[in-house]
């Protein structure tokens, strides 16, 4: 959390960086709530005459509630302070919604709005790999996690009973119950230093050529193959047979003007030898 509110000669103004969320806390804390009168007559001021500052003094007098409300989802995991941002932005999307025409207080207004947003922020970041897709899924995912008492599997009864409770099938339960109990786990980490040993799931995965008889097989084509190429090399005159070395079979290869200059004569020449040295090689190795 960076900023907090406070009060200052009965005007609420934005405070400076704090450096912990307790003092936000206490600072949001500190805000007095509106009666209904106050809270009406800022609502119809934003909404009229587009008045910021009445709207500024409606969420900072809510402030205090969506702390409220974050602290129920701290079971998640996630830091509280990310928690009750995304929260405000749930209550500041309230306030622009807010018709003060209804006589309804901000607050119950609000709740459903800070909530969703609070949801929308679980659910992207509880899990790398999304929980819950569809809307009666995110139900399901919430409700449940304020169902289950402990951290225990549910029993058959318990699962039936949760089931017929939420509407849904015991099946959905089940499931639901399962991503709430997985864990995310790193594909492919780097390894310690001290410790060359991988048991990641990238280790398991079957190798496209971990067929032993496939191995047998491309080591004998190669060993063969090699074997071949080095007799065809054998056939070659000796200045052709250079020619193919230095241009394929070294790592610092020549170029043909290189070869030109060694042998005295043109690069054109030096590239016709060694089509020719190529046609008679393949030649040999195919029979």
């Amino acid at each position: 959390m960076t900023t907090a509110f406070a009060k200052s000669n009965h005007d609420l103004v934005l405070a400076g960086p704090v450096g912990s969320l307790d003092a936000y806390i206490n600072a949001v804390g500190a805000v007095d709530v509106l009666s209904k009168e106050d809270e009406q007559a800022l609502a119809v001021r934003f909404r009229e005459h587009e008045d910021l500052d009445a709207a500024r003094d409606l969420v900072m007098a809510h402030l205090r509630f969506v702390v409220h409300i974050a602290k129920g989802y701290t079971g998640y995991g996630l830091p509280l302070n990310d928690l009750i941002q995304e929260g405000n932005v749930g209550l500041m999307k309230a306030v622009k919604r807010f018709d003060p025409e209804y006589d309804v207080r901000l607050v119950s207004f609000a709740v459903h709005w800070i909530r969703a947003e609070i949801h929308e922020f679980v659910l992207k970041n509880w899990r790398i790999v999304k929980v819950a897709t569809t809307k009666a899924q995110r139900k399901l995912f919430f409700n449940l996690r304020k169902k289950k008492k402990t951290l225990a599997w549910l029993s058959a009864a318990e699962t039936k009973a949760v089931a017929e409770d939420l509407g849904v099938s015991t099946k959905e339960v089940t499931e639901m119950e399962k991503r709430l109990h997985s864990r995310d786990a790193i594909f492919d980490p780097t390894p310690d230093a001290d410790d060359e040993r991988n048991f990641t799931p990238a280790a398991y995965l079957p190798s496209p050529d971990a067929d032993p008889a496939k191995q047998v097989e491309k080591a004998d084509f190669n060993e063969d193959a090699s074997t071949r190429m080095h007799a065809a090399l054998n056939i070659l005159d000796d200045r052709s047979r250079r020619i193919l070395e230095t241009r394929w079979l070294t790592e610092d290869k020549l170029t043909l003007h290189e070869l030109a200059a060694e042998y005295g004569i043109s690069a054109e020449r030096i590239r016709q030898l060694e089509v020719n040295a190529i046609k008679k090689l393949r030649n040999a190795m195919a029979v």
